[in-house]
């Protein structure tokens, strides 16, 4: 076994070399490292540019996998640039793939040459939500009739618990039916909706559902996640939009195994 403070020289001289390695991996502009060096000890610039090439189009793949709606709805060549700028400018923080691109819809909104296309970036943001939800912990959703048997002056305070791979996704445009629309490889029609829509996406069991939720099912639902007891909730959205049907938001709620426990609140 060698010496801790040979253990801990040699760890300082790869982390060391790790930090003049990775800086101009996602920036052509910068030359490659003069520590990086072939047999020999020749210089291996040609070597590292091939690797710098490979580190990007691995991201931008990875990315592809990810928001294949907004992919098709650019077509591949834009989607392909638009992902080289957003690779170049935020570098992955995590060793775990399908965790890059947290920030890309943030990324989508903010690109100059996607501004003719406004919705794109919620569109992705469901389509991330949708893996989140694809990765989140499996839990056994709250039954239908679990809520029947609380008394009805009891009711307003009951609190449930959301299943983890619950999401809300809110929007300015109709990005639920352009996602749907653009989900799959049919040939994408005409699209009439023009109204906001608001996402609903959850995995009560093995596939991921993403609903359209009715006029305040957002903020319902939102305020539960929070933590706030159904009466609350209810008055918040109703508040929102008059229109708000408390029976059918908790029957939507239920059938999408959104929640996973009640409880009453203080």
């Amino acid at each position: 076994m060698l010496p801790v403070e040979r253990r801990e020289e040699d760890f300082g001289d790869k982390l060391g070399y790790a930090r003049a390695f990775a800086p101009a991996l996602l920036d052509p502009d910068r030359a490659a490292p003069s520590s990086v060096s072939g047999p020999n000890g020749k210089a291996a610039r040609k070597r590292y540019n091939v690797y710098r090439n490979n580190v990007t189009v691995s991201l931008i793949n990875a990315l592809a996998a990810t928001f294949p709606a907004t992919r098709r709805i650019t077509g591949p060549d834009f989607f392909r640039a638009m992902a080289r700028f957003h690779v170049r400018a935020t570098p992955p923080t995590s060793p775990l793939l399908f965790e890059y691109g947290r920030d890309f819809p943030e990324f989508i909104e903010r690109y100059e040459y996607a501004r003719s296309m406004p919705w794109l970036a919620d569109v992705s943001r469901i389509e991330r939500a949708w893996l989140d939800a694809y990765h989140a912990a499996d839990a056994e959703p709250l039954a239908p009739q679990a809520l029947a048997s609380i008394a009805a002056e009891r009711l307003s305070d009951t609190v449930v618990t959301p299943h983890s791979a619950t999401r809300i996704v809110r929007s300015c445009f109709p990005a639920v039916t352009i996602f749907a629309a653009n989900r799959s490889d049919g040939p994408v029609g005409r699209i009439e909706a023009t109204e906001p829509e608001d996402a609903l996406v959850t995995r009560p069991h093995l596939a991921v559902i993403v609903r359209r939720l009715p006029a305040g099912g957002a903020v319902f639902l939102t305020c539960l996640i929070a933590g706030e007891p159904l009466g609350a909730a209810a008055a918040a959205a109703l508040a929102k939009s008059p229109e708000f049907d408390l029976p059918a938001n908790i029957a939507g709620m239920l059938a999408a195994g959104a929640f996973t426990a009640i409880h009453q609140g203080r």
